[in-house]
């Protein structure tokens, strides 16, 4: 009986079992095939007007980015040509001398009397060599009447050019006594801004120390480190533009002199900018800027739709309703009325279509449409548009 029982057991299990797989079997083939991937691929991609960019001809500019500080053509320091203590300094950092003009004064009570005693030294030589004068004019009457012999008269010449002599020299103390005398009084030697005041009165200063330092802002230069590799490019005259810290408009300059020798160590050659003087303009302030180096009119595109996700740069054309990806070889690049361009040297034609890096990644081949009009390929930009390439 037991028996009985399994096999029928066995037998509903077995018969259940095949209703479901029947009911699946059945459920699979009712089912919609599959489309296939070209029937997935006709969705159209839409985009707008705004999202195609032209391909154009443009002028670039080749620049060699700078830095450095500025510096005045012409400043001197007033140094002491005397060793003597200050009395008066009359200028101030900031007040504005002429060459010529008095700053002050060391103290020259003891260069008057060095000019008294050789002004006195002179007159005792002065009177010394009228004497030996008149001695010698005499003994040229007496020689002649035969009462001293010709060895006396040569004795009178000697003793005549030696007095000569010791005027001549006590002459000339007097002149360099006088001159130190002069070189007590502190005179600007050149016109300009006082930039350093270095000594107070009443200090006692050696010779050649620094008192004052001028500067002349109507002509400044811009220092600035130029690496080796970039100094073949450089000429006397090149333009710059310059940026510098607190002045709001940009200020234009020109190479002036480029250094025949490299710096140790860095081995960068410094080159020196003229830069015109302006109120806003002073020593020691920190400018950045470019050198225009060359100009070259060529194919551009903005930089924005040059693709890096690949192997190699390249842009994704707009051939009729389909998307097609091209690589290509990049130069300068450069900015046009704040837009980043950069130089195609091959790969894409002025006037054609490209997508604009807005779009996103798209594969080749993509077919679009546009939600309103579709933009025609228009004329590329002309040499009047200009860009400023950095190197």
């Amino acid at each position: 009986m037991k028996r009985a029982l399994r096999w029928v057991a066995i037998s509903a299990a077995v018969l259940v079992l095949g209703a479901i797989a029947l009911r699946t079997l059945q459920q699979r083939q009712k089912a919609p095939a599959p489309q296939p991937a070209a029937a997935k691929a006709s969705v159209a991609l839409e985009l707008a007007a705004s999202d195609v960019l032209t391909a154009g001809v443009i002028e670039l500019t080749r620049t060699l980015e700078i830095s450095g500080g500025l510096k005045a053509t012409q400043s001197a320091f007033l140094k002491a040509k005397v060793a003597a203590e200050v009395t008066s300094l009359t200028v101030r950092e900031g007040d504005r001398v002429t060459r010529g003009q008095i700053l002050g004064q060391l103290d020259s009570t003891e260069l008057d009397w060095r000019l008294r005693q050789a002004e006195q030294t002179a007159a005792s030589a002065k009177a010394q060599a009228a004497i030996a004068t008149r001695a010698l004019e005499n003994n040229r009457a007496l020689v002649a009447q035969g009462f001293i012999s010709p060895t006396g008269l040569e004795t009178s010449v000697s003793n005549d050019a030696a007095a000569q002599g010791t005027l001549e020299a006590a002459l000339a103390a007097v002149e360099l006594a006088r001159k130190a005398r002069a070189d007590a009084t502190l005179v600007a030697p050149i016109s300009g801004l006082v930039s350093q005041r270095l000594v107070q009165p009443g200090e006692r200063v050696a010779i050649d120390a620094r008192l004052i330092e001028i500067v002349d802002l109507s002509q400044l230069e811009l220092e600035a480190a130029v690496a080796t590799e970039d100094i073949g490019a450089l000429s006397l005259g090149k333009p710059a533009l310059l940026s510098i810290d607190g002045v709001d408009a940009r200020i234009t300059a020109k190479v002036a002199r480029i250094n025949p020798s490299a710096q140790a160590g860095s081995r960068s050659i410094m080159v020196y900018l003229a830069v015109q003087g302006q109120p806003q303009l002073r020593q020691g302030m920190f400018a950045t800027g470019k050198i225009e180096l060359a100009r070259k009119s060529t194919t551009a595109v903005p930089l924005s739709a040059v693709r890096t996700d690949g192997a190699k740069p390249h842009v994704l054309l707009l051939q009729g309703e389909q998307v097609r990806a091209r690589e290509v070889s990049l130069g300068l690049r450069g900015e046009v009325n704040g837009q980043a361009w950069v130089e195609v040297a091959s790969g894409v034609a002025p006037g054609e279509r490209i997508l604009a890096g807005s779009v996103g990644s798209i594969r080749d081949g993509t077919a679009v449409r546009f939600t309103g009009a579709m933009p025609s390929a228009g004329p590329a930009p002309g040499p009047a548009s200009t860009a400023a390439a950095a190197r």
